[in-house]
Order: C-alpha cells, then structure tokens, then sequence
C-alpha cells in the first residue's frame, strides 16, 4: 500500500503520496501555483522560482522541487509569495523582446499567462539594457530567438531526453543564454529537427521555419498543387479552433483545405498504407531470403537523421521505403501525372505533417525522381492552422468533406501510422496474411500499443514467430538499439519513431500548455481519436485499399518490383554529427 503524506495546503487538508512535490500535492487538491520552467516528465529544476509558495522556512521555496512532509502547512497566496513571483516575472520580462503582436506564439503564451495572472502591466520598472541575438534560421525545421527566451530550460531537458543534446546553457547571470556548442547555428550541430524544443517553449523563442509563404507561392503560380495531410493531422488540428484534445476532425479539415485553393487533397494515409505493402514485403523477403535483421522502419525523418548521425551501424537494418508523404509524392507525380495528362513540372505537392523534420526531409536529393523532389513543401499542424485563420475560414462550422478519388482512399492501417506502435501493427496486418496466406480475422495488435518507452511483443504467424519491438522517442531508442548491439535482445522487426507518443505529439502538433499537459495525457487523447478512426473504417488492413490495388495493376505491377522500387524506396548514409541538418 502506498505510503502516504498529509498537510495543509491553503487552509485544504490534502493527502499525497510519499516523495511527491509540493506542486503535486497542490494539484491533487486542485489548487493553482504558477510554473514556467517546470514541465511535467520533463523539466523539474526549480530555476525559475515561479513557483514559490511559503513552507514555514526562512525563505520561500519553488513548489516544484520541494518535497512534502507531514503535517506541512503551505501558503499559496500571501501578499509575499505574490510579489516574490511578480517580481521574477518583471525581471524575465526586462530582458524579453517583447513583440507579442508579431509572436508565433501570441495568445498562447505561458508568459502572456503569468503576466495577466500577476497583474503585471506594460510599465516594466526593471527596464534597462538588454542583450541583442541574432536569430538562427539556417536550419530548415527550427528558428532559435534568444531574443524572446526566458532561460527555463525546458528545451534542454527535451533535447537531452531525445539523447540528442545540441543546446544547453552558457555564460552566467545577465550573460547566460541557451546556445549549442561553441555558439554554431543549429544547422551545424546534430540536431536531428524532431522539434520536441518547440513544443517544450512556454514562449516564442523556438518556432518551425515558416513555409506558410512557399506554399502561398505555389498556390498562386498556376501550378496544378496538391495538398496531402499525415493521419496525425486530423487527431490535433481542431485543437487550434477550440475543439477537445483528441477530437478527429478529418472532414473539416479536408474541407478547410479545398476553401484555401489546393486543386486536389489527396490523404498521406493511403501513402501509408503503400508504404506497409512495399515494407511488408521487405520484411518478408528478408525473413525468407536471411536478409539483414531486425529490420527497422523509416517512416520518421527525425529517426533517420538520428541512426545517420549517432547509429550508423545500424544503416543496413533500416527499410529502403520513403516514408508515406515521400512516396505519396512520387506516385503524384508519376502515376497520377500521367493519367491526368499533366506535366510533373507543372505539379506541386504540399504535405501538412505534424512533424518539423519532415521539412527537412523533402529537402533531401535522394527523395527526388527525374530531377525532381517528390514533395515541394511542408506545413505543420500549426502552419495549416494560421493558414485556414488567415482565409476567414470558420473551421468549427465546416461541413465535412471527402478525399478525392485515385489517391485518397486509405484503410485503418493507415490511419494509426500517428499513434506509437502503429507502423509496427499495420505491418503485422500485412505479414500475417502474406506468410501464411490466410485470412487475418482479429487485426487488432494490443502488445505493440500503449505509451511504453519500448514495446516488445512475440507474434505468432501460423507457426512462424516474429519477435518484434517498438520505441518512441530516440531517447527510448538509443537504449533498445544498445540492448540489440550488445546481443542482450534479438529481433525481426522494430518501429522507431522519433518524438515521444510518436508523430500524435510530433514538433509540429498545436502546442499544449504546461498546466494542461501535467493534467492530461496528450499523447494518449490523440492516438485514441486515431484508434477510433481505424475501428470505424470499412477496411482495415492496407492489402484492401482498392485505390492500391489498382495502382499496382495499372503501373506498379506488384509490391517490390523493380519499377517500385525506383520510385518508392531510397537509400541513407552515414553523417558526422556536425555535418548538421542543412
């Protein structure tokens, strides 16, 4: 039985386990105490002092680090504790640029947030020098603005849980400054572009590179510009217009899209669903012919950069298939061209991905064909978002809209590509029948879903057994590639997807504030509304898709064929790591 704490926070007899914070304690009985650096899971430093409450000591202590005992009393709201926190707040604040008008980030600010809850106005009392940075945009996934950052720290305790660590603190006092090493840009540093920083910013100082005006560039060339969505997006869009974490609205969205002038939306869900019958032919073709194993999948750009740059080992386990997106693209502008009777040049596909690495991916030479990219630019989340708010579009009140024909039928399979586990389970839908050449009748793999750092399932093919694993988060990662290189455990199939939950919560999702996320679980509402979907899809294995199987017959000929394999799967290489992202 659980040990646990009783004291009295605010005058409130509350009960917490043993080893638990002050600020947890506070929050099992509902009571609001302030954070900034603090983020769940994540940063728990107490750098801040926002979060300062009155324990009966000499001093005040932050909430978030200070443990409870029994019989405390705790003071949340005295006239001392709110000045010691609107002070910290006026002092963040005059080293802040503080262009909140022109911030990605305005209106969704946990700084806003303070500021209005402290009754801290415009007149900053603590005015004085302040230190200029010049802004780093070289990298194609993420901007870095010191100008706007607070020192919290959260983005270096996510890029440290990613085992990635390119940016850390320097200097002290009125000098510190978040930097990677020796002050290089972020484009030269190993940053795999995962974003996780972005996400983990209260403020504006990190934000995806902006394609928004690339994409209203194509919009109005004459070019014949298509749009295609992850099966993430649909899981998280609404959020930006006040619907539920969780709430699937993939009608709307396609909706939305069509009012903002793309010629066809198209769905990267059914790129899923080519994707598992070229992998999954892979993978049987490796077990077959003793191929290298575990295979690993390649859906996820900000793993690929990270085996690249910190596993290169590894290379040869990884599928030779573009991810979904990527081979979406091809097929547009190949197959697709040619039954439309237009010129691939005078094609542009847009993909909306809640991943930042995706930009940099389309960017990469060896997912071109015939002198060009399969895909030309990529919006997150957010960017669709600011898109369809800037049109006038009112999104709640959208009706909800279909994909359009040859390219946007998708099945179950495709959709839960968002949700950890879910390659891996799509995959098992298509090995199953394809090794024993029946009938799959329950589709659904429990052992490979859930929010474990890493997964690990025995799947019974009719006889045959595949011993199989799941990481999200290259943190997770880098600890189940050591556990397969020291020989400790052996697969035939891993899923890797680089942002922890998987790409649900992925750099480029709406951003969900601290004191939300400590309540809820995002990654989980997410890939529920992704679940859902899959459930309630008429077909859900990828081997279904009838749109797919006509491509196959009409120009494809059969998973893994040679005019398939040009187009739809690539090749990786080694990168030193300060080779960097460009």
């Amino acid at each position: 039985m659980e040990n646990m704490i009783n004291l009295t926070i605010d005058g409130v007899q509350v009960s917490a386990p043993a080893g638990s914070t002050v600020l947890e304690a506070a929050r099992l009985a509902n009571i609001h105490i302030p954070t900034l650096c603090y983020l769940k899971d994540v940063n728990q430093i107490g750098a801040c002092r926002v979060c300062v409450v009155d324990v009966g000591a000499r001093a005040l202590q932050a909430a978030c680090v200070y443990p409870v005992s029994e019989g405390m009393v705790v003071k949340t709201n005295t006239p001392a504790v709110r000045a010691a926190r609107k002070t910290v707040v006026e002092l963040l604040l005059s080293i802040h640029d503080r262009k909140c008008l022109s911030c990605v980030r305005n209106n969704n600010c946990e700084l806003q947030d303070l500021c209005r809850d402290l009754g801290i106005e415009d007149d900053n009392r603590f005015a004085g020098k302040m230190n200029q940075y010049e802004i780093d945009d070289a990298s194609p996934c993420v901007v870095r603005n010191n100008n706007k950052c607070v020192l919290c720290r959260r983005c270096v305790a996510a890029c440290a849980k990613q085992n990635v660590g390119v940016i850390g603190p320097v200097r002290r006092g009125f000098n510190s400054a978040i930097e990677s090493p020796w002050q290089v840009k972020l484009a030269q540093t190993g940053c795999v572009g995962c974003g996780q920083c972005i996400v983990a910013c209260p403020v504006g100082a990190l934000k995806e590179k902006d394609s928004i005006n690339a994409v209203d560039a194509l919009l109005a060339s004459g070019k014949h510009v298509v749009v295609q969505p992850a099966p993430a997006v649909r899981a998280a869009l609404g959020e930006e217009f006040g619907l539920p974490i969780g709430t699937s609205v993939t009608g709307k969205m396609v909706a939305a899209m069509r009012r903002l002038g793309f010629s066809k939306v198209f769905d990267t869900d059914f790129g899923a669903d080519l994707t598992i019958l070229e992998e999954g032919t892979e993978l049987v073709q490796r077990l077959t012919n003793k191929g290298v194993l575990p295979m690993i999948t390649s859906c996820s750009p900000g793993w690929i950069k990270y085996c690249e740059t910190y596993n290169a080992d590894f290379l040869p386990n990884l599928s030779s298939c573009k991810s979904p997106h990527e081979m979406l693209g091809a097929v547009v502008k190949s197959y697709y061209a040619e039954k439309m009777g237009i010129d691939p040049k005078d094609i542009a596909v847009v993909s909306v991905m809640p991943c930042t690495a995706k930009k940099f991916e389309a960017r990469r030479e060896e997912l071109s064909n015939a002198g060009l990219q399969d895909v030309d630019e990529v919006l997150t989340t957010r960017e669709l978002a600011r898109m369809i708010r800037r049109a006038g579009i009112d999104f709640a009140s959208l009706p909800d809209e279909d994909f359009d024909s040859l390219l946007g039928e998708s099945t179950g399979a495709g959709v839960i590509f968002g949700a950890t586990g879910g390659v891996m389970e799509a995959a098992l839908r298509f090995a199953y029948e394809a090794v024993t050449k029946k009938e799959l009748k329950e589709v659904e793999f429990h052992a490979v879903r859930g929010l474990d750092g890493v997964k690990e399932a025995e799947v019974d093919l009719d006889g045959t057994k595949l011993h199989v694993a799941v990481a999200h988060g290259t943190g997770n990662a880098q600890k189940l590639l050591d556990s397969v290189r020291s020989g400790e455990k052996k697969y035939e199939f891993i899923e890797i997807m680089c942002c922890p939950g998987g790409c649900v919560t992925g750099g480029g999702q709406p951003i969900v504030k601290a004191d939300v996320r400590a309540g809820v679980n995002v990654s989980a509402l997410r890939a529920k509304a992704l679940y859902g979907e899959d459930e309630g899809k008429a077909l859900r294995k990828s081997q279904d898709n009838a749109e797919l199987k006509v491509l196959y017959s009409e120009y494809l000929d059969e998973p893994g064929s040679h005019k398939a394999h040009h187009l739809l799967h690539t090749t990786y290489h080694a990168r030193d790591k300060y080779e960097g992202i460009q």
